[in-house]
């Protein structure tokens, strides 16, 4: 059984050095509870779990303390894979909820399982998700003062290999900040968050490269095709970089290779496999 998360970048707010030190010590919190977690649950259930707690978080970029967009408005966008089934669910731009991963995650029983906007907030609602503003004093003044405007964003995440040997992954963003209203980021489709039977992957970084590459699609696909992980992200990643592209990825196979690359070193994350690891 392995766990590895993500907080995204940690220059998306002008961290300073206290504020990354949070970050890490929030991580390492999240990830030893996911992982004691995932002792009894499967890696689906275990990725919304962790999700969930990072959502929470207000240090982090997604649910609690998102980026406002430039109408004001915070719009959250999370998705869900299931290795095992090959199930995807996601919202799009869904306002005034808590924790869109957890609306992701009903969303899967469901033959329409990617909703976006006024849809996605109206089955939320019909499914017992209340109302939730997930703006903070800090965002609000971040807007005002519109020091997000030229920052490099990040988003959360997390992939988990249950002890059956079943794979999941989950992302959650509030999108890069004073974006055009209604942008759609790469978190919610298949380009951030993919996984199957061999593998899973959690984005971060530009949205709009990560789309442009079909980021953790192609990884997976180059892992089922019979690369190492590290080999199929360090192609992709070069890939990337033909086009100049921002991203940070983690990732887990099946046969239990964890791995994670970004793009400038500022990706945050923390990894649990019966001992705790942390970076950045």
């Amino acid at each position: 059984m392995k766990i590895i998360i993500h907080g995204g970048f940690f220059s998306e707010s002008n961290d300073n050095h206290e504020t990354k030190v949070a970050k890490q010590q929030a991580l390492s919190a999240i990830v030893t509870e996911s992982y004691a977690f995932l002792q009894d649950h499967t890696a689906l259930e275990t990725v919304v779990f962790a999700v969930s707690l990072l959502e929470d978080e207000p240090l982090f970029n997604a649910g609690l303390g998102s980026q406002i967009q430039s109408d004001g408005k915070v719009r959250l966008s999370a998705s869900l894979m299931d290795g095992k089934t090959q199930r995807f669910s996601g919202v799009i731009n869904i306002e005034d909820v808590k924790n869109p991963i957890q609306v992701a995650d009903r969303l899967s029983e469901f033959d329409d399982r990617v909703l976006s906007g006024e849809g996605a907030l109206a089955f939320a609602r019909e499914h017992g998700f209340s109302y939730f503003n997930p703006i903070t004093d800090q965002r609000q003044a971040e807007f005002e003062a519109k020091r997000n405007q030229q920052n490099k964003q990040g988003t959360v995440g997390c992939v988990a290999l249950d002890g059956d040997g079943f794979l999941a992954a989950a992302t959650s963003t509030g999108g890069k900040g004073f974006e055009r209203p209604c942008r759609v980021s790469d978190s919610a489709t298949v380009a951030g968050n993919f996984a199957n039977a061999h593998a899973a992957i959690s984005c971060t970084g530009v949205g709009e490269d990560i789309v442009n590459v079909a980021l953790a699609t192609k990884i997976v696909t180059r892992v089922t095709d019979g690369s190492a992980l590290k080999d199929a992200t360090d192609k992709s990643f070069a890939e990337l970089k033909e086009i100049n592209g921002f991203a940070g990825v983690i990732g887990i196979t099946s046969s239990g290779e964890l791995y994670h690359l970004d793009s400038h070193d500022y990706m945050v994350w923390a990894a649990f496999d019966g001992s705790l690891q942390v970076f950045n």
